[in-house]
């Protein structure tokens, strides 16, 4: 018989012995943009994660960090001083991107493009530049990919709609919006969803919004289930089934330089982010099939 407790214990198993499981791998390499101009809506916690998540099943990925904060590559174990190679000499053609990858901490699958502070003036200078909107796009070739060879490719982007996050919207298939189930989760969306349709109309016809990802669930709020429900009625299956706890310990790990899934493999954050990156494996898995 299989109880709540028992599936609890398959998860864990999962986290804690990620080796046992393999997710499948995707015919063609996946290049996911995660955007959302929100600020706070675990944006770049849920790039890590999920990267992590299918990392440590057995895929190999890329994560591109386009904010000039750089939080992705903290929380990857990633050096982003100033003087490092990044992003930033990636989009102004100085650096091949695998010149500029450097390798997780925490699992050789996982690699990281990271941003330096001088990625803050890289908007300015881009206005100048002859194609400007697609300057990430033309360091993605194949070829460059090819001598990293990656399943996935995440782009964390900026909270903002500005060039940079344009660049990553022009380079990418697909689009992933983390939403936090709190007051005006909606806020802006129609602003973002109107920015993808004109990338769409003019500079990159094949983006699609893929995923959306509920973040931030508090179960002891009605707010939570009616922004959840509201969410789901709005966008359907584009929303996974999994929905990321409000949690302390997801929280925290960015501040040891970790993703959750190694600072705390065993709690209800590191299992969700798991689910997820599971759901989002399979889910591409089954549509590549169909």
């Amino acid at each position: 018989m299989w109880t709540p407790i028992a599936e609890e214990a398959e998860r864990a198993t999962r986290v804690l012995h990620p080796h046992s499981l393999r997710l499948p791998r995707p015919t063609r390499r996946r290049v996911i943009t995660v955007a959302n101009q929100k600020g706070g809506v675990g944006k770049t916690t849920t790039t890590v994660n999920l990267a992590a998540g299918l990392a440590l099943h057995g895929l190999k990925v890329l994560v591109i960090d386009l904010d000039p904060q750089g939080n992705a590559s903290t929380a990857l174990g990633v050096d982003h001083r100033s003087g490092t190679p990044s992003v930033y000499e990636v989009l102004i053609g100085e650096l091949s991107l695998a010149e500029a990858a450097a390798v997780s901490n925490q699992t050789p699958n996982l690699l990281c493009v990271p941003a330096t502070i001088d990625l803050a003036g890289a908007e300015i200078e881009l206005v100048s530049m002859v194609a400007r909107e697609s300057r990430l796009k033309e360091a993605l070739t194949s070829e460059a990919l090819d001598q990293i060879n990656p399943d996935y490719v995440f782009i964390d982007c900026p909270p903002s709609l500005g060039l940079l996050t344009v660049n990553a919207m022009v380079a990418a298939q697909e689009v992933l919006i983390p939403i936090q189930c709190e007051y005006y989760a909606l806020e802006g969306l129609s602003q973002l969803l109107r920015n993808i349709e004109l990338v769409q109309s003019h500079l990159n016809p094949v983006l699609n919004v893929s995923t959306i990802l509920l973040t931030m669930y508090d179960g002891r709020t009605k707010l939570a289930d009616q922004v959840t429900s509201e969410v789901r009625g709005h966008f359907g299956d584009l929303v996974l089934r999994t929905v990321i706890p409000r949690s302390v310990k997801v929280s925290e790990a960015p501040g040891f330089g970790q993703t959750v899934l190694t600072y705390d493999p065993g709690s209800r954050g590191a299992m969700s982010y798991l689910d997820a990156a599971r759901e989002l494996a399979e889910r591409g898995a089954r549509e590549e099939m169909s």
